[in-house]
């Protein structure tokens, strides 16, 4: 199988992912169009060097990195480009929002992609394309791993061969990788759904993140938790701060970067991590 890093410790593989999702932006062909709108990578960075990188919530200079990331979200917010009620969400709703033409883009997996087409009448307007940026001219997407297989490894052996029987079939033969907005995850198998119409059009390469170096497999969790910003990791009142404070106007996203920083600076420490100047 492919992508079998997510559960990957100390070179055994514990988990098969269900599918796999490229990363992007969902949005709606037709807005874009009438707005005249027409509408990135390296493997090692989150789990080997990230955790080693002396401030990472630094402005790069050349429009990467997580400061750029966030200063997007922070900037669209400030600008008054985003729905005035931040604070609460209807999922369900906002499918056929998207579909008529009442929310423009949204960022989400690709797994989002088929629920929106069939959210309503307009599913030929529903497209989806790479993050906008890019690195020496070129785009990448993170392939990310979704919900993973594994096996008990107390059950029985009658059980665990059933299991393995399912997993296989689910993964080699069900199509519901592909069936979802998902990436090939079948050795052998490299047809991708419509969905990535744009990525094929763009050149854009799929990224996925590589195992976190041996020995170092809980260090960006734990770097996590003692720094409490929860990076990737289901941090969303960091995020949600971020929103606050770019509609407040009550601070400066700078001012946000640099407390971050001193947290992973403090965390580092505390959990005797080496930093790379």
């Amino acid at each position: 199988m492919k992508y079998p890093n997510r559960w990957l410790y100390e070179n055994e593989v514990y988990g098969i992912p269900i599918t796999v999702v490229g990363r992007g932006v969902l949005y709606n062909k037709k807005v874009f169009k009438e707005a005249g709108i027409t509408a990135t990578g390296d493997a090692k960075y989150r789990n080997q060097e990230f955790v080693h990188t002396k401030d990472p919530f630094s402005d790069p200079g050349d429009g990467t990195g997580a400061y750029n990331v966030y200063k997007i979200l922070y900037d669209a917010v400030a600008d008054g480009l985003t729905e005035d009620d931040y604070s609460t969400t209807d999922w369900e709703s906002s499918k056929g929002m998207l579909n008529n033409g009442q929310i423009a883009t949204m960022v989400l997996g690709s797994w989002a992609y088929p629920q929106m087409q069939g959210a309503g009448d307009n599913a030929d307007d529903i497209g989806y394309f790479a993050f906008p940026i890019t690195v020496d001219g070129k785009q990448y997407s993170p392939a990310d791993e979704d919900y993973c297989f594994g096996i008990n490894a107390n059950s029985d052996e009658t059980n665990q061969k059933a299991a393995m029987i399912f997993v296989k079939w689910m993964t080699e033969k069900s199509g519901y990788s592909y069936n979802e907005g998902g990436l090939p995850i079948a050795v052998g198998d490299d047809e991708l759904p419509e969905v990535y119409q744009q990525f094929t059009d763009n050149n854009v390469e799929f990224i996925s993140n590589e195992p976190a170096i041996e020995g170092e497999e809980d260090v960006l969790n734990e770097l996590n938790a003692d720094s409490e910003l929860m990076v990737g990791a289901g941090g969303n009142e960091k995020i949600q701060a971020i929103v606050e404070h770019a509609s407040n106007g009550d601070e400066d996203f700078d001012d946000i970067m640099k407390e971050w920083n001193e947290k992973w600076s403090d965390a580092q420490d505390t959990d005797d991590v080496e930093v790379n100047e």
